[in-house]
């Protein structure tokens, strides 16, 4: 039977979750949200409700979003009140719905998945009245819509949103038509979505994606000609659908059919173009891509079977996603390009990820189109325009699949010599010379050395080497003559060896041949170590990949004929202006003809495209001076481009010509991303922008993104991969200026540490100290350290130095204790041992440090609890005594449960124990250790110089002139052994037999302080067995013992007293 549900949590009307999920943060928000709507309007009319609602609005800014929100979330659970609440939110907004769209973008990237089937069908609802009402940022929310179509899924729920997301673009067409990067989206997306489509019972659909994408195509093919490269390559796999087959022969031999832009060169230009990021990553769901973003930048190599195992489990088991491979080859390929330092670590690397995909392609149809995705980059290479970078993985996985699957690289290279007269014929040559670009810039690059070892190695068979020695001669003669027979085999793989050990950027030395993974059926198998004697002495540098930027001239010719006859003749004006003066003073009268009524705003992106082609020069190298001084940041933001933002920053944001510049900004945006941080810059830089850094909200909002947080760390993202030191610059502003999209998530601080050097890291804690920047506040901090656990030693070093340069108490921090193990996070433990030391503890500190769980190896706990021995023994002394009390008196099998039913460490009394015995251990093992300490106990005439000291209100036994005072003072603390007695006196037989010598060091001080002079002492009662409730304090009658010298000097004995169950907690009243 299924469990009911839980009494008291009820489940949530959004999110699909089970009552052993915790409740997710949004959903509880929504819900409280939309309670606050249904109070304000439960029992009114829509008249009076209506007025409730605009009379909440207007009391400040949360409680407008409190009633946005509240209507939005009704609108995705009561489809009944769905109309009424969507024309109460376009009533009572007042951010032009931008609190909505940034929601449904959250939920479209973070929930859809687990969305209630009536909210999923609600939101989409929304969506299309969205479209509908013309709202500004409703396109970049139908875009993000359009990302959860998957491909390869022809499930019910995928079918239907693509078909239902097809129904508003088909119906809003004219609205579509208004944004260029709306129409290459949407046919770049249902162009691959056609070849899922392709079952008798999908005919109807994939009719009206051919016909939506025909007619796109047809009609705005301009716009489409953005996507670039991989354009031509979606039409070649639907080419032979008939109307996409007409469509096939006027793209290849009646361009001007298509566009009159569109010349005869109009195809090799198409194809010379590299297709952008942002179109390759359209086709991968978010939860896609999250999950092959971390097996790139968080897996270890050798250790991806389970995750590539859940992968394919998830996403390739069926027929139809045959036709993913490629989608995640080209993402692959084009999008993740990793860093040197993780290019340089053990971290999987990209070609073992697309050797395993090509590896699990069981349809002839599916590999060829997975090798084309591969080699397409390489087809029409250009060094000048084209990076490294994309064709990188094609020439590894060939390879380092050479010695243990010499087919996977046969069939690669055979591929590689037969795509170049079958491609495109009339372009053979271009082809050939693509891939001869190729091969060489991979040598100049140094990602392999020699070719020989791969074109001409005798694990081919004699007609491929035969047509690699007649297609490419250059790359096959090998830098030193082989020898005979076996001998030249056996040659050839030594130097392959040596040198993929030497050049290769990816690969540790010893996993040179490396796995897909660990399995029979994977790619590769497992290698026996290699050169360890010969190459064991050799120093293996590890050389980055350096792209040579080569300036070529601005090529507007697509673009500028498109424009009206005076705006054509300003840019051309601004194309040939040959000091920066000049320029912007064309710029300036840009923005003037821009700002008259009678712009067209349909030229916007056209514009946008020659603006972006035009500047470009200006987004190349470094933009922060080296010295930075007044004239210098005002001379470097004395630019054409920063023409647009001066004249924003000039206007007032009621302002209708406000509007206008920042729609050209967003299209500029679309065109060249750097804008983004160019914007910050200025706005940080320039006096004239000195308090507008909200305009850059505004420019978020404009965007496609349409979603501050998302574009503000895209925008960080690629000034950190461009330029460090203005990454540096512009941290304090944007933390300062954007806290709420800072400090509640890790995301910007790992970018900033991932890059920068110990100067700018000192330089920061500056900026900290003097009050200049806050990088983490108490709300926020712990779950940002949380997440840096998983970020590579200096980056999570740096994190603790930036925390600990701010004033934020460590107990804030201190439950990250319960997320650290001690062979995994050794960089954070380390950290927080060092300011551990510095505090005085606190009982929260000591439970924290106690739930540890113990290890031989692990001497995290033991280390600091002897410091605190050495500085505060009292305090620890208290604190051990309340825990161990307090642990002793819950039930043990309450214990026991509590301690397996929580992924986080719980605090037990075996722990405790353990960890007090590993205390005593280790002060045994130093010089006098407790033998002395037992020596001391049962020794009269040591005892004699041993006196009671009263510190506060409890006793304490101290040692005089000892050696072993941490040794002696922390076990001779009377609140310690009167909770071990306490322990001891309730313990079972097992417990006593394992802490015996624990436990001893009670009963030794019961003997001892029998001996010592006292009065007034209460005789203890006469069997432990008879006292079974719970007891008072015993600290009581010492206290009545220690409070007068006279009651010292009393030297009547005392009788011992007797182990009994609670005596620690317990004393008698009557004393």
């Amino acid at each position: 039977m299924e469990p009911s549900p839980a009494k008291g949590k009820p489940l949530g009307r959004l999110l699909v979750s089970s009552t052993l999920d915790a409740k997710d943060e949004l959903e509880e928000r929504l819900e409280r949200c939309m309670g606050i709507v249904t109070t304000l309007t439960n029992g009114m009319s829509e008249r009076e409700a209506n007025d409730a609602l605009t009379a909440s609005v207007c009391k400040g800014p949360q409680q407008h979003e409190e009633v946005c929100l509240g209507l939005f979330a009704l609108l995705l659970t009561e489809p009944a009140q769905a109309q009424r609440c969507y024309r109460d939110l376009t009533l009572v907004n007042r951010d032009g719905m931008n609190v909505i769209l940034i929601k449904i973008n959250q939920i479209l990237m973070e929930k859809f998945l687990k969305l209630q089937d009536v909210c999923r069908t609600q939101l989409v609802w929304l969506v299309r009245e969205l479209v509908k009402s013309g709202v500004i940022g409703a396109d970049g929310v139908l875009m993000t819509l359009m990302k959860q179509i998957a491909g390869g899924d022809i499930s019910n729920k995928n079918l239907w949103l693509a078909e239902n997301v097809l129904d508003i673009l088909v119906e809003q067409r004219e609205w579509v038509l208004k944004s260029g990067m709306l129409i290459a989206m949407s046919v770049y997306t249902y162009l691959r979505l056609i070849v899922d489509h392709g079952t008798p019972a999908l005919l109807v659909l994939r009719q009206k994606e051919v016909d939506f994408c025909i007619g796109m195509l047809r009609e705005k093919f301009m716009e489409c000609f953005i996507i670039g490269r991989d354009l031509v390559r979606l039409l070649q796999i639907v080419a032979r659908i008939p109307e996409m087959e007409l469509l096939w022969k006027d793209l290849l031999h009646n361009p001007q059919a298509l566009s009159p832009q569109f010349t005869g060169k109009g195809l090799l230009q198409l194809l010379t173009a590299r297709t952008s990021r942002k179109f390759l990553a359209c086709r991968l769901t978010p939860d896609m891509e999250t999950k092959l973003l971390f097996m790139t930048s968080r897996v270890r190599f050798g250790q991806q079977k389970r995750y590539q195992d859940w992968f394919q489990r998830q996403y390739l088991s069926t027929a139809e996603s045959q036709s993913l491979r490629c989608d995640l080859i080209r993402y692959i390929c084009g999008v993740v390009h990793p860093s040197n330092e993780v290019l340089s670590s053990d971290i999987l690397p990209r070609w073992a990820i697309i050797g395993w995909l090509l590896t699990t392609c069981t349809s002839n149809v599916a590999a060829s189109n997975a090798k084309l995705a591969l080699f397409y980059d390489w087809l029409f290479f250009s060094p000048e325009k084209d990076s490294i970078m994309n064709i990188e993985p094609a020439i590894l996985v060939m390879h380092h699949s050479m010695k243990p699957h010499p087919a996977i690289t046969a069939t690669l290279l055979d591929f590689m010599c037969r795509i170049i007269p079958h491609f495109f014929p009339p372009l053979e040559g271009q082809v050939r010379q693509g891939v001869f670009n190729s091969l060489t810039f991979i040598m100049e690059k140094r990602v392999l050395a020699h070719l020989a070892p791969l074109f001409d190695n005798p694990k081919l068979d004699r007609e491929l080497r035969s047509m690699l020695r007649e297609r490419f001669p250059e790359f096959c003669s090998s830098p030193s003559p082989p020898t005979e027979g076996r001998d030249e085999s056996t040659n050839e793989m030594k130097m392959e060896e040596s040198v993929s050990l030497e050049m290769d950027n990816h690969v540790l030395l010893d996993k040179e041949d490396g796995c897909y993974d660990n399995t029979e059926a994977a790619f590769s198998d497992d290698e026996e170590e290699i050169n360890n004697k010969g190459n064991k002495k050799r120093e293996f540098r590890f050389h980055p990949i350096k792209e040579a930027v080569i300036e070529e001239p601005a090529d507007i010719t697509p673009y500028v004929d498109q424009l009206d006859d005076t705006m054509k003749e300003k840019v051309l004006q601004l194309q040939k202006g040959s000091d920066t003066e000049t320029q912007c003073e064309v710029m300036q009268e840009i923005v003037d003809l821009i700002l008259e009524e009678d712009f067209d705003s349909e030229q916007m992106s056209t514009l946008a495209s020659c603006l972006a082609e035009l500047f470009k020069g200006h987004f190349r190298g470094d933009v922060l001076p080296d010295e930075i001084t007044e004239e210098s940041l005002e001379e470097s933001v004395c630019k054409p481009v920063c023409l647009v933002f001066r004249n924003l920053c000039q206007m007032q944001e009621d302002n209708s010509g406000f509007s206008v510049l920042l729609e050209m900004l967003a299209e500029l945006y679309q065109k060249q991303p750097k804008i983004g941080y160019h914007l910050l810059y200025y706005l940080k830089a320039s006096k004239a922008a000195m308090g507008k850094m909200s305009l850059y909200e505004s420019f978020a909002q404009a965007t496609a993104l349409g979603d501050l947080h998302t574009c503000l760390m895209m925008d960080m993202k690629a000034c950190q991969e461009d330029d460090v030191r203005l990454l540096c610059y512009l941290t304090p502003s944007i933390y300062t200026e954007f806290p709420d999209e800072t400090l509640r998530s890790g995301e910007l601080l790992n970018m900033i540490v991932a890059v920068i050097d110990s100067t700018q890291l000192q330089e920061l804690m500056c900026h900290v100290m003097m009050g200049d920047l806050v990088m983490f506040r108490k709300d926020s901090v712990l779950n940002i350290l949380i997440q840096s656990l998983d970020w590579e030693t200096f980056e999570q070093y740096s994190t603790w130095q930036l925390f600990l340069a701010h004033n934020i108490p460590l107990e804030t921090i201190i439950p990250i204790l319960q997320h650290l193990k001690y062979k995994e996070h050794p960089e954070a433990l380390s950290c927080l041992l060092l300011q551990l030391r510095r505090e005085k503890p606190s009982e929260e500190m000591v439970k924290m440090v106690l739930s540890r769980p113990c290890h031989p190896e692990d001497q995290f706990t033991t280390s600091i609890l002897r410091h605190w021995a050495a500085k505060h023994d009292d305090v620890l002394g208290e604190h051990i005594k309340a825990l161990l009390i307090k642990n002793n008196n819950l039930p043990r099998k309450r214990q026991s449960l509590r301690s397996s039913s929580s992924k986080l460490a719980q605090l037990t009394l075996e722990q405790i124990l353990e960890h007090m015995d590993n205390l005593r251990l280790n002060l045994s093992n130093t010089k006098n250790s407790c033998e002395s300490l037992t020596h001391i106990h049962t020794n009269p005439r040591l005892l004699e110089h041993t006196h009671l000291s009263v510190n506060g209100t409890r006793p304490t036994i101290h040692l005089l002139n000892s050696k072993t005072a941490v040794c002696v003072s922390v076990f001779t603390q009377t609140p310690i052994l009167q909770a071990l007695q306490h322990v001891q006196a309730s313990c079972d037989e097992a417990h006593k037999m394992r802490f015996s010598d624990l436990f001893s060091l009670a009963e030794e001080y019961e003997e001892a302080s029998s001996k010592l002079p006292k009065s007034r002492r209460k005789a203890p009662a006469s069997s432990p067995r008879s006292r079974k409730g719970a007891a008072t304090p015993v600290s009581n009658e010492e206290e009545s013992a220690s409070s007068s010298a006279s009651e010292e000097e009393d030297s009547k004995p005392k009788a011992p007293k007797r182990k009994r169950k609670g005596s620690s907690a317990v004393g008698s009243d009557s004393d």
